[in-house]
């Protein structure tokens, strides 16, 4: 289903509201402001307004506008609108000890995606530092046979135009990790292999916040998807040390350094990549019940290992007795990780977790930390868990948003028993396929974010989304095909999975359905 940000040809123009469209859109749009600079793309905004206000204004018009007030060559730039697909950025690194150089070579491939086998280059900003092993930063120094724009050299964001560039760093008196796509300087994906070592290096020390997030996920990806392999092998789910102690460190930074870190950014850093993002990564013959066990195996081992440090966490958190809610910045921080660390602890399943969730449930005075303990509570399974569920219903029954909510939760609940539960929901007297925003809270919470129930080995998850979708269609087909969409990676399945989830697809196809749906199944089936 891939598709550039503004695709030239269509056949249902619904199917158009994507987040290609619209978050890789400002993604691009992003990045032409650090190609070009603040103060350039400030101007060329003022341009764009003064020029294109009130007219049918194209990406040529408003591209334009800024090549003009910057004085630069936009065209290759515009190839972020005319192909389609996700940029691989490869780089590789050799550390001469001798000479004290680092040798930098960048390269960049996008694959064929449907109607364009081949693609040219993009214009991709590559922002990055040196740190050394104790995190200090390393001042960029090329060597004079390296071109580089002054430009690039004051704000140390290089861009890759043509398939490869190469840089080389000079008076290096020790190997430094290199921090690559700083800020997530463009939306593509980064092959640099990193150690595990340099990778905790930049988890506890990079100054770029989001590198430090990054080094995070890569680190707990790449284990979860050896975990995840084990476990398909018939071995045992994979743990690791050094993650509980980079953990450890995030939590003890946030407590107990001279400058804490950020509880916001905390949450981020203890936040494990999702079941979607480890199968995204393997790619291919993926099985969602080994990625489940190998994630819930790490989870259960970091909620043990540093159960200590979270209940001080937790409690460090939590605003005293009396403490009026309030929606700021800070506040919703400190909420954030409390309830990232009540979520970590649940993963022990202990007495205490559960009680610690049942206390915040019935004192929580907002949605945010109420919710957020319902969660740990359903998630829990036991007969606390179905209480607190039907007293949420009670007391908030009448606001349609907080019953989607609700809707949604028990959805995406991984218990085995969760499918037929779907099923019984959809008798709910609060429940109507006539009523779209129920429709996605709770057929679509399921059949997105519930890959072990959805990915059912016996098919019953895809035979429920075809029975939904055509039952749907005929009222209200837009809503059908973004449905449908949870079927867009079946291609990546393992072969048991595949082939049913292939047949609901041909199912569909089969049914006299509208332009919105077979647009999406037929693009599926090619």
């Amino acid at each position: 289903l891939a598709h550039n940000v503004r695709p030239e040809t269509y056949a249902e123009i619904n199917n158009f509201y994507t987040s290609t469209v619209y978050e890789k859109g400002a993604e691009v749009i992003r990045m032409l402001k650090l190609l070009i600079g603040e103060q350039a793309f400030g101007k060329g905004m003022d341009l764009y307004f003064a020029r294109c206000d009130g007219t049918a204004a194209t990406m040529e018009d408003f591209i334009a506008c800024f090549a003009e007030v910057s004085g630069r060559d936009l065209s290759q730039f515009m190839h972020w609108y005319s192909q389609a697909g996700t940029p691989v950025v490869t780089a590789r690194e050799t550390f001469d000890a001798a000479s004290g150089t680092l040798t930098l070579d960048l390269a960049q491939h996008c694959g064929p995606t449907p109607g364009q086998p081949a693609k040219l280059p993009f214009v991709i900003p590559v922002a990055l530092g040196l740190v050394d092993p104790d995190g200090a930063k390393i001042d960029l120094h090329l060597a004079k046979a390296t071109p580089a724009t002054p430009q690039e050299l004051a704000h140390a964001v290089f861009e890759l135009a043509g398939s490869a560039r190469q840089l080389v760093f000079t008076g290096l008196k020790q190997r430094p990790v290199v921090s690559l796509l700083r800020q997530f300087s463009a939306p593509v994906r980064l092959d640099a292999r990193l150690a595990n070592a340099d990778l905790l290096t930049l988890m506890r020390h990079d100054s770029d916040r989001f590198n430090r997030w990054q080094a995070v996920q890569t680190y707990a990806t790449n284990l979860l998807i050896r975990s995840s392999a084990a476990v398909r092998a018939g071995g045992a789910a994979l743990t690791d040390t050094a993650l509980v102690q980079a953990f450890e460190a995030v939590l003890h930074e946030t407590l107990h350094a001279s400058h804490p870190l950020d509880p916001a950014l905390a949450t981020q850093l203890l936040s494990l990549p999702s079941e979607a993002d480890i199968a995204r990564d393997i790619g291919t013959d993926i099985d969602p019940d080994a990625i489940y066990e190998a994630r819930r195996t790490l989870r259960a081992a970091l909620s043990q290992a540093l159960a200590k440090s979270s209940g001080a966490a937790y409690a460090a958190m939590s605003d005293p007795a009396g403490t009026p809610y309030y929606p700021d910045a800070a506040s919703a921080g400190r909420r954030a990780l409390r309830n990232c660390i009540l979520d970590l602890l649940s993963a022990g399943a202990t007495a205490d977790s559960l009680a610690l969730a049942q206390g915040q449930f019935s004192g929580a005075d907002n949605m945010t930390d109420r919710l957020a303990a319902l969660t740990v509570l359903a998630n829990g399974g036991a007969a606390s868990g179905l209480q607190a569920l039907q007293q949420f219903y009670a007391g908030n029954q009448s606001d349609p948003l907080i019953v989607d909510k609700w809707f949604a939760l028990q959805a995406t609940l991984a218990a085995p028993g969760t499918l037929d539960h779907v099923r019984s929901l959809m008798r709910h007297p609060a429940f109507s396929l006539g009523n779209p925003n129920r429709v996605r809270s709770l057929i679509g919470s399921f059949a997105m974010g519930n890959a072990t129930q959805f990915n059912r080995k016996d098919g019953e998850g895809y035979r429920l989304l075809a029975d939904v979708v055509c039952a749907l269609d005929s009222t209200n087909p837009q809503v059908a095909a973004r449905l449908l969409g949870a079927l867009r990676s079946w291609k990546t399945l393992e072969a048991g999975r595949r082939g049913l989830a292939h047949a609901a697809l041909e199912r569909i196809a089969g049914a006299a359905v509208s332009p919105d749906v077979r647009d999406i199944v037929t693009r599926s089936l090619a």
